[in-house]
C-alpha cells in the first residue's frame, strides 16, 4: 500500500491545478504586497519614497496611474511558478505524509507533518526561485516595462548571470518552509477536528484554510519582506566590469538594516495584503484541491460499481 502511494501522481496534479487557480484569483493583492514591501528603503533611493499608504491605496493608485493590467504584471511568471512550485510542494507533502502514515499506522503525527511540510516547501521554492525573481521584477516595474516573461528572464541572465535568477533563494526557501510547516499541518489538524461537526464539507475546508492562512501570514511576513527586497535589488556590472556594492549583503544584513533603519514594524510591511491574499488563496486552493479529490473518488467509485455490475 505504501508503495502505491509513493507512485501516486494525483497529489502533484491536484496541487498544481489548484495552485494556478488560486494564483489567478488573488494576484492583484500580491502585487500590492510587493509594492508596499519595497517602499521606504533608506538605503535604496529608487524606493525611499512612501508612495502608498496601504493596500487599498496601492490598488487604487496602481489601477489609476498604470491601468488595471498593471495589477497583473508578472502573472505569466506567477503561473509558471505555481505550475512548478505548487505541483512539487503539495504533491511532495501529501506523498511524504502518506508514507509516514503507512509506516507508523497513524494520521496524528504533528511533528512528522511539520517536517514533511517544511521539506516540501523549501525544496519546491528553491527549484522555482527564477520564476519568483522574474515575478517580483515585473510586479515592481508594472506598466513601465514592456518586457515579456521570456524577455525578463533574458534581461536578468544577461546582466546578472545565473546567480541573478537565484537571488534571494535563501529567504525564499526559509519563507516557503515556514509557510508550509505552519499552513499545511494547521489545515490538516483543523480539518480533522472539525470533521465531527462539519464532516468533510466545503464549510470545513473553508474554515480550516482560513485558520491556516492567519498562522502562515504572521510567521512568514518578516522573511517575505527580506526576500522581496533581495530579489528586487540588481547587481549589474559597470562598463569597467566592476560590481557596485550591494544595498544588502544577504538575508541577515537585510533583516538587520531594515530593523535598524525603519523599525520593527517595517518587517511587517504588506502584512494586510499578505493575509488578505493568503486567506482567499488558501480557501480557493484547498476547496479546489478537495473537490478534485472528491471528483476523482466519485469517478473511481463509479468505475468499480460499473465493473461489479458487469461481473
Amino acid at each position: 500500500m505504501g508503495e502505491s502511494h509513493r507512485k501516486d501522481w494525483r497529489p502533484f496534479i491536484y496541487g498544481g491545478l489548484a495552485s494556478i487557480i488560486a494564483e489567478l484569483g488573488t494576484f492583484p493583492l500580491d502585487t500590492t504586497k510587493t509594492r508596499l514591501q519595497i517602499q521606504g528603503q533608506k538605503l535604496d533611493k529608487r524606493h525611499a519614497h512612501l508612495k502608498y499608504s496601504g493596500m487599498t491605496d496601492a490598488l487604487v493608485q496602481i489601477s489609476k496611474q498604470e491601468g488595471f493590467k498593471a495589477l497583473y504584471s508578472g502573472i505569466s511568471s506567477a503561473i509558471l511558478r505555481q505550475a512548478t512550485y505548487g505541483t512539487i510542494k503539495f504533491g511532495t507533502y501529501y506523498s511524504l505524509k502518506q508514507t509516514a502514515m503507512d509506516k507508523w499506522e497513524t494520521d496524528d503525527l504533528v511533528v512528522i507533518n511539520v517536517v514533511c511540510a517544511a521539506l516540501a516547501g523549501a525544496i519546491s521554492s528553491a527549484i522555482a526561485n527564477p520564476t519568483d525573481v522574474v515575478k517580483v521584477r515585473m510586479q515592481v516595474t508594472g506598466g513601465d516595462s514592456n518586457l515579456s516573461l521570456f524577455g525578463c528572464f533574458q534581461d536578468v541572465y544577461k546582466h546578472e548571470g545565473i546567480r541573478g535568477l537565484w537571488r534571494g533563494v535563501g529567504p525564499t526557501a526559509q519563507r516557503a518552509a515556514i509557510i508550509a510547516a505552519v499552513e499545511l499541518p494547521i489545515y490538516d489538524y483543523s480539518k480533522n477536528k472539525l470533521m465531527a461537526f462539519l464532516e468533510d464539507s466545503v464549510t470545513n475546508h473553508f474554515l480550516s484554510s482560513f485558520i491556516a492562512s492567519m498562522g502562515s501570514a504572521v510567521a512568514s511576513t518578516p522573511i517575505d519582506v527580506v526576500r522581496t527586497r533581495l530579489m528586487n535589488q540588481r547587481r549589474v556590472r559597470t562598463t569597467g566590469g566592476v560590481l557596485p556594492p550591494h544595498i544588502y549583503n544577504g538575508s541577515v544584513d537585510c533583516f538587520v538594516q531594515t530593523f535598524k533603519n525603519e523599525g520593527f514594524l517595517a518587517l511587517y510591511k504588506g502584512f494586510v495584503p499578505t493575509w488578505f491574499r493568503m486567506g482567499p488563496w488558501n480557501i480557493i486552493f484547498f476547496i479546489t484541491y478537495e473537490q478534485l479529490k472528491q471528483l476523482d473518488h466519485s469517478h473511481l467509485s463509479l468505475n468499480k460499481m460499473l465493473k461489479y455490475t458487469k461481473e
